[in-house]
């Protein structure tokens, strides 16, 4: 099965592409959100309350969870752990890639509920 950054990839190749060095801020934790992000090269790392609560890897998204939300407010601060090499999803097309790709859809909601168990089993232990 399709990455969900492979289908952004595939449907749209001509995406913006941004670069960002090591320790580089992406996004800051209650920043509006207008974007997702496919991570194509690299390590990003999540942070909340000062502390890692995930790290992306190449092929994976992250920042979709601001697109779902009323107020699409980010929850969480992503700082490039590697220099990265990161894919631009709009909401526009997030919302055509959920309407037309199912397979994109379900990917996302395994992505999000993938992310949702991490942080459960972090607060627990």
């Amino acid at each position: 099965m399709l990455e969900p950054s492979d289908v952004i990839d595939l449907f749209f190749n001509h995406l913006k592409i941004q670069e960002f060095k090591a320790g580089e801020v992406i996004f800051k934790a209650a920043d509006k959100g207008d974007k997702m992000f496919a991570l194509m090269k690299g390590e990003v790392e999540l942070w909340l309350n000062n502390k890692v609560v995930e790290t992306i890897h190449e092929h994976d998204v992250f920042g979709e969870g601001a697109l779902v939300q009323l107020d699409h407010s980010r929850v969480t601060t992503a700082i490039a752990k590697t220099d990265c090499q990161i894919a631009e999803l709009n909401k526009e097309r997030f919302l055509f890639l959920l309407q037309e790709t199912p397979l994109f859809a379900l990917e996302i909601v395994r992505s999000l509920s993938s992310r949702l168990r991490k942080v459960k089993q972090k607060s627990s232990i």
